[in-house]
């Protein structure tokens, strides 16, 4: 197993084996359930979550790409199902601990020298092993205690080879299933490459961590570990060893009498700042990357997933919200586009009408007065808009959306009574620039004032009218494009078959071995048979859509 572990052929065949069971078991559902109800709703959720445990257990089995892709989805919420990312959310980038002599074979060739030139001590056993890399906890020769992270065995190469699998797997999925619509694929890959690859290098996480010491130096409640550049490379790196509980041990904090609300407003802060300005944010704040210390400081590590927002993107941001806030949604859809959000193919004045008969639903006024279904179907139009609309998030932007997730959750782990936007009110004014916020509502609703006061009973009807009819074409031609995809699929792989069935015929004959003669008889002939009922099922479909 351990050699099969770096086998090329073996990885690929898993990886890309696992993503044509996935599909098929997708499209098959949608074949058996041609009725939407309550019940092939709970049948397609039990589906994903099943779909999401077997990753889930075959990434944390098999370790290398699969591990960082579960967690580069669990950002994808603009194309992938809610109840499959929470699956996914708690795949564990935990494997099995490699040995320490590997570790020091790897520090004295990097270091080209032994371990104790620049060691004082260093404990054998690690303190975390993850995916990429192993931390061990040492001390230099002055005493100061550190941190060394070492790249694992052979992972570089193991990426490498999955990254060839993911390409097919992404060839697969652009053509045999609707997200090459929904979604740039050849950009997703280009982004997950790059990310993963970036992780490999610890130069960049050292690169990183320079910059967020240098930033926040004069942050006397945060503390950034100091990393040491002369001992670092792409395979070690070497930085202060940070003392401290998780951010969420509330027995610690109460243990030193550590204020909480002091504490939260800290990491409120420390957050929104990156969040909100152009710069590089922090784009993996869980608990175990933000410790609590005895005198009530924040300690950040792990700088290995880092998102960034540049300046251009901050002033296309505040235009998208002064969009929704004077209901201009030309300056919405133009922002996002600029922001790289909307994809080549998107049909820019659908995705504008869906906005705007979204937003004028919750304006009205009356929200309170619908029932759960109605709610409901609001809830689907909002998902239309990510799913449906040919909207893709940026890296960046999943990531940091992501990331804020993640801290809002340990805010309120830390305070559930916390009033946020009291917090937020008096940075999102000085974020915007009062003069030009105000002077945009200003003038516009100025303009509003003229308008009739049954504008939005009007909007309401108008959605009335036309959102159901759209959405059920919109139905009726996913289900048609998905019966097409799943016989085209199966038509190929038959094809597949009965040549592979051939040429075990041909080779037996050839070499007179009768056994596999016969095997490849009986392969040609069910699969070309099979291959013919599905050009006639094909062929059907296509005429009665004419």
């Amino acid at each position: 197993m351990k050699r099969l572990k770096y086998n090329l052929v073996y990885r690929f065949t898993v990886i890309v084996w696992m993503v044509i069971k996935y599909i098929f078991q997708i499209y098959f559902f949608h074949f058996r359930h041609t009725i939407w109800d309550e019940k092939a709703k709970l049948k397609w959720n039990a589906l994903l979550v099943k779909i999401a445990k077997d990753y889930r257990k075959k990434s944390e089995k098999l370790g290398g790409v699969l591990i960082k892709v579960g967690q580069f989805l669990t950002t994808r919420t603009d194309f992938l199902p809610d109840i499959f990312i929470r699956e996914l959310t708690d795949l564990v980038d935990h494997v099995k601990p490699m040995p320490y002599d590997y570790a020091k074979e790897v520090l004295e060739e990097e270091w080209g020298t032994s371990v104790e030139t620049h060691l004082k001590a260093i404990k054998k056993t690690s303190v975390a092993s993850a995916s990429i890399g192993e931390v061990y906890k040492a001390v230099l020769h002055d005493g100061t205690v550190v941190a060394i992270k070492v790249r694992r065995y052979r992972i570089n190469e193991v990426f490498h080879k999955d990254f060839i699998a993911l390409k097919m797997v992404f060839w697969i999925l652009k053509v045999f299933t609707n997200f090459g619509k929904k979604a740039d694929l050849n950009a997703l890959f280009r982004e997950l490459i790059m990310v993963m690859d970036r992780e490999l290098d610890f130069e960049q996480e050292l690169e990183f961590g320079n910059y967020f010491q240098d930033r926040y130096q004069d942050n006397a409640d945060i503390r950034i570990p100091t990393f040491y550049g002369e001992l670092s490379t792409k395979k070690v790196l070497v930085m202060e060893w940070m003392k401290g509980a998780k951010i969420t041990d509330m027995d610690f904090i109460k243990k030193h009498h550590i204020d909480v609300e002091q504490t939260t407003k800290i990491i409120f802060d420390f957050y929104l700042d990156q969040f909100l300005n152009p710069g590089k944010f922090h784009a993996d704040p869980h608990a175990g990357n933000i410790l609590i210390q005895k005198d009530g400081k924040i300690a950040i590590i792990d700088f290995g997933m880092i998102g960034e927002i540049k300046p251009k993107d901050i002033e296309q941001f505040k235009l998208f919200v002064q969009g929704f806030i004077i209901e201009n949604y030309d300056i919405v859809v133009d922002a996002l586009d600029k922001m790289n959000f909307i994809l080549p193919n998107a049909d820019k004045r659908k995705l504008k009408k869906v906005i705007q008969e979204t937003i004028e639903m919750y304006s009205d006024g009356s929200l309170k007065n619908f029932d759960a279904e109605a709610i409901d179907q609001i809830n689907e139009e909002i998902n239309m808009i990510m799913k449906d609309q040919a909207i893709q998030l940026p890296a960046d932007y999943a990531y940091l959306l992501r990331a804020i997730s993640i801290v809002v959750g340990i805010i309120f782990t830390l305070n559930p009574d916390l009033d946020i936007i009291k917090w937020a009110k008096p940075k999102i004014r000085d974020w915007f620039g009062r003069k030009s916020i105000v002077e945009s509502v200003t003038r516009q609703y100025a303009k509003n004032a003229t308008e009739p006061l049954l504008s939005y009973p009007r909007a309401l009807l108008n959605w009335l009218e036309s959102g159901e009819k759209d959405r059920k074409w919109d139905k009726e031609k996913h289900y048609v494009q998905l019966k097409h995809q799943f016989y085209l699929l199966l038509e190929i792989l038959s094809f597949i078959m009965v040549v592979v069935g051939m040429f075990f015929l041909a080779y037996g004959f050839s070499f007179e071995l009768q056994t596999v003669g016969i095997i490849g008889i009986i392969v040609t002939s069910i699969f070309t048979v099979l291959l013919s009922i599905m050009l006639i099922f094909h062929f059907r479909m296509i005429r009665h859509r004419r």
